[in-house]
């Protein structure tokens, strides 16, 4: 009897075990952050998706696509814009489209705790909206997650745009006291010494002009004697 309970127990611990793994992986799922991911233009960011629990996707396929982008009406055969496709451990470069290649990758070392995140580099206006991150061959539960990326332009590309469409109509500036769209106070200052300076340099090279012309004349007049009233009666 004792032996036999001893069995019993033991088949249903190990029962039990199977049981709860075999749920375990009926329950995996991926999951993304819940809210929107924001990056600057020209950052590099991260779109978080992983497996839950944790889970080697090493083997498996991985997708990242655009699932709200128009279809491209030159390729009309082609259902899936993918971002990154990840298959038989290897990256498929020829499946994504061409304005992220050399821009996406995933964290390989990663994959073997089920860690499928992409990094995107150089973010553009463009890459703004929804994200699918997809396996399809993943047991149970979830297979896909979806990320939306919201892409804020640069303040010094919007400071240009804005001086751009309203410079007839300038504002003073609060911290310089300079309006937009007027030369400083500085430049103005320097134009108006190099004019004086100018200037004052023309007066200078007339007056030497003029004073050298009088003196020839006053030369040329003492050199010039006037003729002898004697020689004049004899003509």
């Amino acid at each position: 009897m004792v032996h036999f309970g001893v069995f019993v127990l033991g088949f249903s611990s190990a029962l039990w075990s199977f049981t709860a793994a075999h749920a375990e992986d009926k329950g995996r799922r991926l999951i993304g952050p819940g809210q929107p991911i924001e990056a600057s233009e020209g950052d590099d960011v991260i779109l978080p998706c992983s497996v839950s629990p944790d889970y080697n996707v090493e083997d498996l396929t991985v997708e990242w696509s655009l699932p709200d982008l128009k279809p491209d009406p030159s390729d009309r055969l082609r259902r899936v814009d993918y971002v990154f496709v990840y298959r038989r451990r290897r990256e498929e470069v020829h499946m994504k489209l061409r304005a992220f290649v050399g821009r996406t990758e995933l964290f390989e070392d990663e994959l073997k705790v089920g860690n499928i995140s992409l990094k995107i580099s150089n973010v553009t206006l463009a890459d703004a909206g929804k994200y699918r991150c997809f396996i399809p061959k993943l047991e149970g539960g979830v297979k896909e997650a979806v990320v939306r990326l919201v892409v804020e332009p640069r303040a010094n590309s919007t400071l240009t745009t804005e001086t751009q469409t309203y410079s007839p109509t300038p504002e003073p500036n609060r911290e310089t006291g300079v309006e937009v769209g007027r030369p400083p106070l500085r430049t103005l200052v320097v134009c108006g010494c190099i004019a004086l300076v100018v200037v004052v340099a023309g007066f200078g090279v007339a007056y030497f002009l003029l004073k050298r012309c009088v003196r020839e004349k006053e030369t040329l007049h003492h050199l010039i004697k006037p003729i002898p009233a004697s020689l004049l009666n004899v003509i």
